[in-house]
């Protein structure tokens, strides 16, 4: 996603290729982070979240989340089901910006779920 957020908006829309690929890119980096958020809710007995935007909640409730990623995090949630269920509708320009600005959080996210439970880090058995 990287070199994509790197171009400039206009070779960004220009490029057949980046749109369709970071939207695909950013769907599925979007349903991992989700995917591991309801993995470790389950794993510790966490509250189970009502939607995929509450995962995040459930997780910023049990402490491993500052509020601040949380809510990022949680719009992130709703950018990926505009990309599922309106892709259709999706402004090119906000895919864009969102590479430039929110993708980070993903990082943060993987950053705070493995300061919490280091042994997910699958590192040396």
């Amino acid at each position: 996603m990287a070199a994509y957020s790197a171009l400039d908006v206009e070779a960004y829309l220009a490029d057949p290729q980046a749109v369709p690929a970071s939207r695909y890119h950013l769907l599925t980096a979007i349903e991992d982070a989700l995917a591991v958020a309801n993995h470790v809710i389950a794993a510790q007995g966490y509250r189970a979240p009502t939607d995929y935007a509450d995962a995040f909640r459930s997780l910023a409730e049990a402490g491993v989340l500052g509020p601040e990623l949380a809510g990022r995090l949680e719009q992130m949630a709703g950018f990926r089901n505009l990309l599922v269920h309106e892709y259709a509708r999706v402004d090119d320009r906000r895919v864009h910006a969102f590479l430039q600005r929110d993708v980070e959080d993903l990082d943060r996210f993987v950053a705070a779920v493995l300061t919490a439970f280091p042994e997910l880090g699958g590192g040396p058995a």
